[in-house]
Order: C-alpha cells, then sequence, then structure tokens
C-alpha cells in the first residue's frame, strides 16, 4: 500500500507552525528535502514529521543553534559529531550550574562580610587584578565603561587602582559572565551589591537563574525520546 505524502499544512498543524516555518526548516537543512510532486510540490513523510518533533523537541534545552546542528548531523548519519553536541551541551549546562553554586556561595559570603572601604588606598592594578581573575586588561576596562567597576587613580601615576569594593565587583563580575550574563544586567546586580538591603533581589535573581536551567535540563531529558525514535527511523534495515 502506497503511504500518503504528507503535506507541509499536515506537518505545521500537528505544531500551530505556519507552512511558511515549515519549508524555512526545510531549507535550512533542519527537515531532509522533500520529495516533489509531478506538479512541483513538496511531499513530505513519516520521516519529515518526526524530524520536525525531535527538532521542537530539542531546541528547548540546546537551543537553536544547536537543535539545528544536531538535525543536520543526524541527517548525515554522522553519529560521532551529532552525540558529540550533545555532550557538550550537557557539559556546559553543568559548568553554568557550577558558576551558579559559586555566585550563590559568593553571595552568601557578601552577605556576613562587613562592607569593603573603597576610600581606603589599598588595592590592585589593573594587571594584578586581571592576572587573578585570568583575563584581560581590555575586558576590566570595558566593565569600568559599563559601570560595572569603579577604580580610582593613583595620584602619583594616574594609573588605575583596584579597591576591594571594585576586587569583589570583579570576581562577581566574572562569574556572572561565564553564566551568559550581558553586561547591563551584570550592572544592576553589582548595583545592588553596592546598596544596603539588595540581597533579597539578589536572591530573587539566583532563584530564576536556577529555575532556567531546571527548565533545560527537563527539555533536554524530554527531547531524547523524540530524538532517539527519528535516528530509529534512520536506521538502516536489518537484515532477516
Amino acid at each position: 500500500m502506497t503511504r500518503r505524502a504528507l503535506r507541509p499544512a499536515d506537518l505545521a498543524g500537528e505544531h500551530g507552525l505556519s507552512t511558511q516555518a515549515v519549508r524555512n526548516y526545510e531549507d535550512a537543512g533542519i527537515l531532509p528535502p522533500a520529495e516533489r510532486s509531478p506538479a512541483g510540490y513538496r511531499q513530505y513523510s513519516a520521516v519529515h514529521a518526526q524530524a520536525l518533533r525531535a527538532f521542537l523537541a530539542l531546541r528547548p534545552g540546546y537551543g537553536h543553534q544547536t537543535a539545528a546542528a544536531i538535525m543536520h548531523a543526524a541527517h548525515r548519519r554522522d553519529d560521532e559529531n551529532l552525540f558529540r553536541l550533545i555532550d557538550r551541551a550537557h557539559a556546559d549546562l553543568l559548568r553554568e550550574r557550577d558558576t551558579l553554586d559559586e555566585v550563590a556561595a559568593a553571595l552568601d559570603a557578601l552577605a556576613t562580610a562587613p562592607a569593603p572601604d573603597d576610600g581606603r588606598p589599598e588595592g590592585v592594578t589593573i594587571g594584578a587584578l586581571a592576572h587573578q581573575l585570568g583575563m584581560h586588561p581590555a575586558s576590566l576596562r570595558k566593565w569600568e565603561k559599563a559601570g560595572i567597576l569603579r577604580p580610582y587613580r593613583d595620584r602619583v601615576t594616574g594609573h588605575r587602582v583596584y579597591p576591594p569594593g571594585a576586587v569583589r565587583d570583579a570576581k562577581m563580575a566574572r562569574h556572572l559572565r561565564r553564566g551568559g550574563y550581558l553586561l547591563p544586567q551584570i550592572k544592576l546586580f553589582v548595583d545592588q551589591l553596592r546598596v544596603a538591603g539588595g540581597t533579597a533581589d539578589l536572591e530573587h535573581m539566583l532563584h530564576e537563574w536556577r529555575a532556567r536551567l531546571r527548565h533545560r535540563s527537563r527539555a533536554m531529558l524530554a527531547s531524547g525520546r523524540q530524538l532517539d525514535e527519528y535516528l530509529a527511523l534512520l536506521a538502516p534495515a536489518q537484515p532477516a
């Protein structure tokens, strides 16, 4: 019995997409190439339908770019690259989770530590701070321009000096950058550190961050079934 060819509308309707979105996914290589009818219309199959299910399931956990790369590798039967992409995404998620724990621990330490006195002359140079953080001095100057860091100038040399409070802010900013936060978001975070009673807002920010990680982890877990079903459809039939 000949299987009925599926139209773009059939694939789109299952997910509430437009037919143009389905065509765009095929053009981007997220779906394998469709056959064409004698009249030139696209004809999809159950394989295409499952490919779309797999991609849409992958996207919330892995992001659009990585999900697309996984599908490209699947179409090429490139298992090595496919599983490398999946493993790297899980490793990145674990690294971000560790970063979140570091930020939370640093925040706990700040809640109990006395406020740094930025008025005292002690401090470190931009080179020393950059070395301490494993960064380039240009990044610290960029953070200063964004309002994240507030060094003062040595009266004799005119060089930047970072007092204890600025060192604290730089360490926190580094954690947050590793967590994927943008400079304007980090500035808001650091501004809260500089005012009394700001810890509640910071804890709320960390709570939202942790919730996003849980959502991604669950999405990654859920997407495995759809991807596995798609890979099974692509597997060559075994001889009897």
